[in-house]
């Protein structure tokens, strides 16, 4: 009997153990779509998601490693981990009664296995049934046996292990979703200031050196042919300024008609995306999807007058753009952003994300793998080719 109910012991042990393994292991395939669940959630901010996601998935492995050991497991494990899980459920209660039982995937298992906040939930209810029965039925070392450093080791080793295999670049501050075009703006706006200053400046002091000389000589005839050379100068200067600063002028009214128009510069390419027909991609390079749809887009894309294709890549797995163009048999120009500024361009969107666009103008655009996923026939249909 005593066998039969360690077997028993062991069973949901190992069981509980491979869930959250499980758990873990998923949601870093791929890791920012984690770290974007966290921020649509409001829990984060981007700068803070990339620290507490993988703090959450340390917890998760050190769970799953402590549940097998039996240090502390009846006084801190199993009751640590039922907390843990009741409010997991209140939070997904929170969002059955936000936006309903069955809409969208909760993110318990990441991308591999998509349940519903309901599965997820009664999963969980499940998953503390079993740890408050296994509670009951096992106990710990005898007092003085028992060593914390187990836990606290799986914690910190399982942290380490994830912030070393998914290494990335802090924030260098908080605000840097500031647009491009906003940046460009200021630039510009600066530079043009400081190029008026400095010729003005210079036009000053040419102006008070003649007019100097002129008080010396004395002779009105000289000094009103001076004041004529002057009167030429400032024209000049005036012309100058105007010449000068046209370009950086031109730049401070780059167009920011729509999302898309502050990218003016794909891989040395200056490209205007509001004249014209354009399709944006916003891909990962380590998304399969993504690259199954820049292979179907150059297939596409050999057809007389179809439209240029440009790429916004997202900051990560960014050593993959190589593999990426060569699984997808085509070299696009592209530009890569930041984790958090691009999400703040696709907006509520997903990847991988096509937009066709005319005059900047958002005509079509597809996104995510679900019902608004990409489909090269009927894109074709809408372009007319």
């Amino acid at each position: 009997m005593l066998k039969n109910n360690n077997t028993i012991n062991w069973a949901i042990r190992v069981l509980i153990s491979f869930l959250f393994l499980l758990s873990a292991v998923a949601k870093m395939f791929p890791l920012w779509a984690f770290e974007k669940q966290l921020v649509d959630l409001g829990i984060t901010t981007w700068c803070q998601s990339h620290y507490i996601a993988r703090l959450l998935l340390g917890v998760e492995l050190a769970i799953g490693l402590a549940i097998l050991l039996p240090h502390y497991l009846k006084k801190i494990i199993i009751p640590s981990t039922i907390l843990l899980l009741v409010m997991f459920c209140i939070h997904l209660t929170i969002e059955m009664v936000k936006h309903g039982a069955m809409n969208g995937n909760c993110g318990c298992f990441g991308q591999l296995i998509p349940m519903t906040p309901l599965e997820a939930f009664l999963k969980n209810v499940v998953t503390i049934g079993l740890l408050v029965f296994l509670w009951f039925r096992v106990s710990d070392k005898e007092k003085g046996q028992n060593r914390m450093i187990y836990p606290v080791a799986s914690f910190l080793g399982a942290s380490l292990l994830v912030f070393m295999l998914f290494p990335f670049t802090p924030c260098s501050k908080e605000s840097s979703t500031l647009t491009s075009s906003s940046a460009t703006s200021i630039s510009a706006n600066t530079a043009y200031s400081e190029m008026v200053d400095s010729i003005s400046s210079k036009t000053s002091l040419a102006i008070d050196s003649s007019a100097k000389k002129d008080s010396v000589m004395g002779d009105k005839k000289t000094i009103a042919l001076k004041d004529t050379s002057l009167k030429t100068l400032k024209q000049a200067t005036t012309k100058t300024v105007q010449n000068a600063a046209a370009p950086v002028a031109k730049m401070a009214r780059a167009s920011t008609g729509s999302r898309f128009g502050a990218f003016t510069n794909f891989g040395g390419k200056a490209v205007n995306l509001e004249q014209g027909n354009k399709i944006l991609c916003m891909f990962a390079a380590g998304c399969d999807h993504c690259q199954a749809t820049a292979k179907e887009l150059a297939i596409m894309a050999k057809q007389p007058g179809f439209p240029e294709i440009y790429i916004l890549f997202m900051d990560e797995e960014i050593e993959k753009i190589p593999e990426f163009f060569k699984i997808a048999e085509a070299t696009i120009p592209y530009i890569v952003l930041d984790i958090p500024r691009f999400w703040d361009v696709i907006g509520t969107g997903s990847t991988p994300g096509v937009f066709y666009l005319q005059n900047g103008k958002i005509i079509k655009s597809y996104q995510g793998i679900d019902k608004e996923k990409f489909n090269g026939p009927e894109l074709k249909t809408i372009i007319g080719k």
